[in-house]
């Protein structure tokens, strides 16, 4: 009941996605949208030119992302997509929490029926305040996904999707496709709408309906479900539980996207699903690596891009420089940024586990700071971590687990100590530490101890270190770094309208052709009546063996 209830809240952690309503603003974009002129405006400046894959074709890309830290990799491609000289555009709300324009990308903001208050009370609704009690903190993200996420995503969403006039405007630019991400399934009705080929960008979406519209096999046997916390590696009983969770994700994902479902029903006029609109998707950017997930099969158009925030695009502050550099190194400790406060019997758990280790320690922290911090502690309320952990003093890394600080210290090979809070990250915890690259504690049971112990022994003992630096290694081996590959991806299905040619025809059969149960009942018709035939003619020639002989 527990890992089912968690499997539910993986919802929460898909930040929420601001659509919604009537009028359109269209903000200039600073890039270029030909080489020429590319060229000549950087001259003049003395800054590099953007890099142009394809001078022969420069499309025209939609972007409909999600909010909040799934924002990172979605701006990432958008400001490459721009830079190499493509025309991107970037549907987002007036009010939102990380959204907002950039310099290789045009915006077309649309209004909110709500304010920066409103979005500033939902956030703080929304935040963690650490307690040590597991059943509290799934009871109050229950409430808040009955009374106050799922309602928010489906009013913006239906902002967004029945605004005649903004997707009046979007039918007219011309696109060539759309890049988002199909957690909150907005941006993917918009696509359906707009007749354009779909790059989804995502880690996964509740309930596996990613594998499942892609088409890709999902033996129990060895495929864990998330939330099991299981490995590829299960016994008897793993495997039956994984078995029945299986069996349960379709029921899962239809309490999920219901009201999507209708959505889809009345914006589109058909009498389709999410999972068949998602089926059209012609590329999945998955942003997975096999140095963190378990091997399992994939569909041709899948694509793994995990680690695409990996690369350092900004060094160090000078006063963050020196203040980290020293003979025994540093500590990274964040919990993400829905973690805003402690309780104070908390805060002294790590406190007093830092006082007794040389390394000094950077937390970032939004909450009230302790009176009773070390000086070799440093708290902040924002940290750089992807250049912190790319630091050669970095010696270890504690974390809530989420997959974007998992891949960060995997490609910069910092070993892990985690701390899964919810979610699906004491799964990705489970999966790192299977590899001997970090160890896991329990946050909610946690003492100075056992923090000090772990903190220890990845230190200080060599095969984490060189368990890391093995996937570090095998991780940033790859042909193309991600987000090179996300955008070539993205200009495939720009230049070509699509990529039907990867897409398994899986989508085309029934649960019954699928698994070729009229195949099966044909064979065992011809086999029992063979059986029954041959049976009948030996009895036919004993009756008659048996007479002759009487005959005779």
């Amino acid at each position: 009941m527990r890992r089912t209830a968690v499997f539910v809240l993986l919802l929460l952690n898909m930040d929420l996605q601001v659509n919604a309503a009537d009028k359109t603003t269209t903000s200039p974009a600073q890039a270029s949208r030909t080489e020429e002129k590319v060229k000549t405006e950087h001259e003049a400046s003395g800054t590099e030119p953007p890099v142009t894959t394809s001078p022969a074709f420069l499309g025209n890309l939609l972007v409909v992302p999600m909010d909040g830290s799934h924002w990172v990799g979605m701006k990432a491609i958008a400001e490459e997509m721009g830079r190499r000289g493509h025309k991107v555009t970037v549907v987002i709300p007036e009010i939102s929490l990380k959204l907002g324009p950039g310099k290789h990308y045009d915006t077309v903001t649309f209004p909110v029926p709500y304010d920066k208050t409103f979005i500033d009370s939902l956030t703080s609704s929304y935040k963690v305040k650490m307690v040590k009690s597991f059943m509290v903190m799934l009871n109050t993200r229950l409430l808040q996904l009955r009374q106050i996420v799922l309602p928010f995503i489906r009013v913006t969403a239906e902002s967004l999707l029945f605004n005649a006039s903004l997707i009046s405007h979007l039918e007219q630019q011309g696109f060539d496709a759309l890049l988002t991400d199909p957690v909150v399934p907005t941006g993917t009705l918009v696509g359906r709408k707009l007749g354009l080929p779909t790059v989804n960008l995502l880690r996964t979406i509740p309930c596996s309906l990613d594998m499942k519209a892609a088409g890709c096999p999902s033996p129990p046997s060895y495929v864990p479900i998330f939330y099991t916390r299981f490995t590829d590696k299960m016994n008897f009983k793993q495997r039956l539980v994984n078995t029945v969770m299986s069996c349960l994700e379709p029921l899962l994902c239809r309490l999920l996207y219901w009201h999507f479902d209708t959505m889809a029903h009345q914006f589109l006029g058909e009498d389709v699903g999410l999972a068949q609109i998602l089926s059209d998707t012609d590329i999945w950017l998955l942003r997975s690596d096999f140095t963190l997930d378990f091997p399992r099969p994939l569909m041709p158009n899948i694509v793994m891009v995990g680690g695409i925030n990996c690369k350092v695009r900004n060094p160090l502050p000078e006063d963050l420089e020196s203040w980290v550099s020293g003979e025994h190194g540093f500590v990274v400790f964040t919990l993400g940024t829905m973690v805003s406060d402690m309780p104070e019997e908390l805060t002294s758990v790590f406190l007093e586990a830092f006082r007794q280790i040389p390394q000094k320690v950077i937390w970032r922290y939004t909450g009230e700071v302790p009176h009773n911090v070390p000086e070799h502690v440093k708290i902040m309320k924002w940290i750089p971590q992807n250049a912190l952990l790319a630091h050669p003093g970095a010696r270890a890394f504690i974390t809530h687990a989420g997959s974007h600080g998992l891949f960060e210290g995997i490609c910069h090979a910092v070993p892990m100590v985690m701390l899964p809070l919810h979610w699906e990250q004491a799964d990705n915890a489970q999966r790192l530490a299977s590899r001997g690259a970090g160890l896991v504690l329990d946050i909610y049971s946690i003492s100075s101890d056992n923090l000090l112990l772990g903190l220890d022994e990845v230190i200080n003992t060599t095969r984490y270190k060189e368990n890391i630096q093995k996937l570090s290694i095998l991780h940033n081996d790859r042909p193309a770094d991600p987000l090179d590959l996300s955008v070539y991806w993205t200009e495939f299905v720009m230049r070509h309208k699509g990529a039907k040619h990867l897409k398994a025809a899986v989508a085309d059969l029934n649960w019954f052709q699928y698994f070729c149960l009229d195949i099966v009942a044909v064979l065992v018709s011809v086999v029992l009546v063979s059986v029954v035939l041959t049976v009948k003619c030996f009895k036919l020639c004993l009756r008659r063996v048996r007479a002759k002989r009487k005959l005779d």
